[in-house]
Formats: C-alpha cells, structure tokens, sequence
C-alpha cells in the first residue's frame, strides 16, 4: 500500500473496500449535486496571508467547544448508516475520536444504538436527534440518551423532507437493501467489508428496532421510517426539546441570519451552518460561504460552528478564521473508517491535525484562539473587503 498522506487517499481505498450502495450513500448530494461540490470548490478559494519570521515554537492547536477541551477544533458529524461502511463502525469511529481528543456525535439513524456506543466506546460523546412524529419515542430516545452520559444533543432542522439522492435510487439502497445480482456481485468483490459483517450481530438501526412498538425487523421498520420524519418541525417543537434536555443543545442546518437569530432566543448553546453535505436543497448556498454572514448576526452570542466541505486541516483553519469555533467532518471520518476501521479513522484526524498545525505556523500564528479573519488574503473570502 502507497503511504496515506491525504483525505483522499483515504477516500480512493474505501472506494475500493466498500460495497458501492454504502460508498455511494456517503459519497454523493441531491439532485445535481452542485451544492455538495460547492462545499468542497469554495474552500479552495479562500487564500491564506503567508507570513515569516515569527517564532513558531510553542504551537497548540488545543480549544473548546461548547465548554468542551479538544485536541483540534473537530468534532465527528452525525452520520446514518456509520456501521454499513464498515463493522460495528460507531464504535470503531468513538474509540478513535475519544482517544485522539475530540468529539464523536452518533446518529439517530445509527446502525450501533446508544447504549452499545456507551457501553463499547465509553461515555462523553454527542447525540444527534432528528425528530419523529411519534413524540413518545423521541422523549425515550432523548431519556436514553441521557442515561448513557451523552454530553450534548444535536437537533438537526433541515430533514423534515428528505431530499432525493439519485445514486441511492439506482444502487437500490432502501430498507432493507435490495440485493439484486449486482449489488450481490459488488459485494463478493469486498471481502474484507463481507467477513466483518459476518461477524457482527449490528446490522440494522439499533436506535429503533426494539424500541417501537411492532418495529422488531427490516420489514417493519421501513414501514415506521417511512412516516416518521414530521414536516410539521417548527420552533415550539425545538422549545419543547431544549426543555426535555438540560445538556449543551446544538441546532443544525442553520443557512440564513435569520435563523440564527432565532437560534438564539431558543437558548441553544452553539448553531452549526450546514447544508446537510449537500444532500437536502440542491443549489443552497456552500456552508463557508454563509459562515461569515451568520457569525456577523450572533456577535458571539451564541457559539457557531461548521459543517460541510472540510477536506484538510487547512479548510479547519479558513472557517476558524471566519468565525467557526469549530467544524465537523463527515466524509473524511467515514472513507478512513471504510479504508481501514478504527485505524483509518485514527488517520484521517492524524492528517487534519498536521495539516491545521503547519498552516497555522506558516501563516505566522500559534494559537488558534488568536486567529481571525486577517490570516486571510483580503478579497480571497466571502463579506470580504
């Protein structure tokens, strides 16, 4: 194997170990797609101020987020179907977040439950809610939480509808997979991913199966799914779970000011621009792009965070310095995950880490706390001069 000294290197080899339904599910946006580029493209636009001659000795890349101490400003997005890239992958993926220092935030639609995270990966990491129309269970899913010493609650706002992913409908992903002959063919050139499967009794959505009523299988529980997500989502739902839960509450899938603001009046503790990969609305804004317009807005009353489009260590560096306390990083966790399990994982924050670190020398700092929108060549950002 060629040395992994990138995202992408990551991303090639779990493109080569992962069944193309599961690659693909990660892999891909709505509709066209432009706005799942888009994340990636305008980051890459965004230049750095180099600067010389300046102590870079004593470097940290060491902050917090939501009052929580992490080794670099990351936090592991919420992702559905984790454990489909790779064997009881939640637990791989919260073993390796906890060890290296920063936050893992589990799925509703996780294939690991709650209690086996907890349980197998120890306490302390996020939980990501998306809210059902059955009320009762979301006040169970939000007690059971609790219960297994989840440290923060993400409430994701922006999936009320699911947007349509073409390469889902061609690959056959659904509840359960269709195995038709291709995906079938497709999976005995994965053997590495089939045996691990094999050996694991995780393989459906451990928050929900057993915890509904009549939801014991796959059968039914594409039933249940189907009519859950509630399109009647509105902010006296979201006041009605900040009173259920007393954690940290962090919003996402804020887009516009307007949001963000009343984000506030909620008394959310952190808000996360974030367009959902890309996956939801086709052609919304770039989540880097809409950063600066909503860190204007909240004037640091409420801590503001980013998901979407983060590739390397150097893109971690671009959103701190417009105003980002920290961001999550879906995609390249699960292509080291689908790579190589826990160790892949391990790698994609080892990569991220070096990167942030040497930019953040070569732009002439060395802390992040101290870093803000002047590291950034003027006219290269969005809002600016």
């Amino acid at each position: 194997m060629t040395p992994i000294t990138n995202i992408d290197d990551l991303r090639r080899l779990a493109r080569q170990r992962v069944p193309r339904m599961f690659y693909d599910y990660a892999d891909s946006g709505s509709w066209t797609e432009s706005t799942y580029r888009a994340n990636e493209a305008d980051f890459q636009a965004i230049k750095f101020r180099q600067r010389v001659a300046v102590n870079m000795e004593g470097r940290s890349t060491r902050t917090t987020m939501v009052g929580q101490e992490v080794a670099m400003p990351v936090a592991l997005a919420p992702t559905g179907l984790t454990g489909m890239q790779h064997a009881d992958g939640e637990i791989l993926a919260a073993r390796a977040a906890r060890k290296f220092g920063v936050p893992f935030t589990l799925s509703t639609m996780s294939i690991c439950s709650i209690e086996d995270v907890a349980e197998q990966a120890g306490p302390g990491f996020w939980f990501q809610l998306y809210v059902m129309r059955d009320r009762a269970f979301i006040e169970r899913l939000i007690a059971r939480a609790k219960a297994a010493g989840c440290t923060a609650l993400v409430l994701t706002l922006d999936l009320q509808i699911l947007g349509q992913r073409h390469k889902d409908i061609k690959n056959g992903l659904s509840t359960p997979p269709r195995l038709t002959l291709t995906n079938l063919l497709d999976i005995a050139t994965k053997p590495r991913w089939a045996l691990g499967m094999l050996g694991t009794k995780r393989r459906q959505f451990g928050n929900i199966v057993g915890h509904v009523s009549g939801v014991e299988d796959m059968g039914s529980l594409s039933e249940w799914t189907a009519s859950q997500f509630d399109p009647t989502l509105d902010w006296d739902a979201v006041r009605w779970i900040r009173r259920l839960w007393d954690g940290k509450l962090i919003l996402k899938g804020i887009l516009d000011p307007e949001d963000a603001r009343l984000a506030l009046d909620i008394g959310a503790d952190a808000l996360i621009v974030s367009n959902h990969g890309g996956r939801q609305l086709d052609g919304a804004e770039s989540s880097i792009r809409a950063l600066p317009a909503i860190v204007d807005a909240v004037r640091d009353r409420i801590e503001v965070h980013l998901d979407g489009g983060v590739r390397s260590g150097q893109d971690l560096l671009r959103a701190r310095a417009l105003g980002a306390r920290g961001c999550y990083i879906g995609r390249p966790f699960l292509y080291g995950l689908g790579a190589l399990g826990e160790a892949g994982v391990t790698r994609c924050l080892e990569i991220l880490h070096k990167e942030l670190d040497v930019t953040l020398a070569l732009c002439g700092q060395t802390r992040l706390d101290s870093v803000g929108r002047d590291i950034l060549l003027p006219g290269s950002y969005p809002g600016s001069p």
